[in-house]
């Protein structure tokens, strides 16, 4: 089954080949605001997905979805020690592919306690098996006070080039933007989607304004918004934008803001990997587009 589903992702990367390499100037790409680095507007969440234990057969499974992910371009790969046995599994698959030299690492600290910080990093670390992380975020906020002393800590030394804080799903914006205020940090993941787009209310203009780079989690809702909408024909602005099926026109929508550095849809399959980084090719949506894409959405 390994075996299969390996020449299954290898025979659709063959068969995509001569378009991404048509393509591949027109790749959506992001700066970092802080640092002028550069990143692909579409990276990687291992909420759930990644959480497969010790299962050897799943474990191999989701290497071959990583697999995908860089051979298509992608970068960017956000973990955290809530998600259980996500991080080793992100951590094997990189090590059986050789550990490629475009990844950019990110995850989190969520541990109660400033004091507890430090170690859950060394943890963390030992199970993705990099030397150190490109972003460190807290997560949800816990203990962040402390939690971002430390990380600054971490970049002031070099030991970490990112520091940010997270949250989703609308909660504790009010301290995500006083944070942004009042220190220097380099990202802030929130949700952004087309279902949910409070964050563009203050918090994305505010970005920009500061020069902060935006990761957006929950693209799909979990998955919620993705199968509610299967059972909808794509709207005709989908030609126009490049957009092949619903998870795409979902993506389009998130990266085309200025504000978005990167978005990070999770998954678990390499058909929906493959549909998932199909959005960083095509046209990019003005926002002239985007308005009528908001509208195209079913009520």
């Amino acid at each position: 089954m390994i075996n299969r589903r390996r020449l299954m992702a290898m025979t659709s990367a063959a068969a995509l080949s001569p378009a991404l390499g048509r393509a591949q100037s027109a790749r959506l790409t992001k700066t970092i605001p802080s640092t002028g680095a550069v990143v692909p507007a579409i990276g990687m969440g291992t909420w759930l997905t990644f959480d497969v234990g010790s299962d050897e057969t799943l474990r191999a499974q989701r290497t071959e979805v990583l697999r995908t992910f860089f051979s298509m371009g992608g970068a960017v790969i956000d973990s955290s020690p809530m998600y259980r046995s996500s991080q080793a599994v992100v951590g094997e698959a990189l090590s059986r592919l050789d550990r490629p030299s475009q990844l950019f690492a990110a995850d989190k600290v969520w541990v109660s306690g400033g004091d507890n910080g430090p170690g859950q990093i060394n943890e963390t670390r030992t199970r993705w098996g990099v030397d150190q992380f490109d972003l460190l975020q807290v997560h949800n906020l816990v203990s962040w006070r402390a939690h971002l002393e430390t990380l600054f800590e971490m970049k002031a030394a070099g030991a970490l080039r990112y520091v940010g804080v997270t949250s989703y799903a609308g909660l504790r914006y009010d301290q995500i933007e006083q944070i942004m205020r009042d220190h220097p940090i380099d990202f802030i993941q929130v949700t952004y989607n087309l279902a949910d787009r409070e964050a563009d209310r203050r918090l994305l203009p505010f970005a920009l304004e500061k020069g902060i780079a935006v990761i957006a989690n929950r693209p799909f809702r979990e998955g919620a918004l993705i199968n509610a909408l299967m059972r909808r024909p794509l709207p005709a602005i989908a030609e126009e934008i490049g957009a092949k099926n619903w998870a795409q026109f979902l993506l389009k929508f998130i990266i085309s803001h200025s504000a978005i550095t990167a978005t990070i849809p999770a998954t678990r399959r390499i058909d929906h990997m493959i549909e998932n980084m199909g959005a960083l090719m095509g046209p990019v949506p003005d926002a002239a587009l985007r308005q009528r894409m908001i509208e195209a959405m079913p009520a």
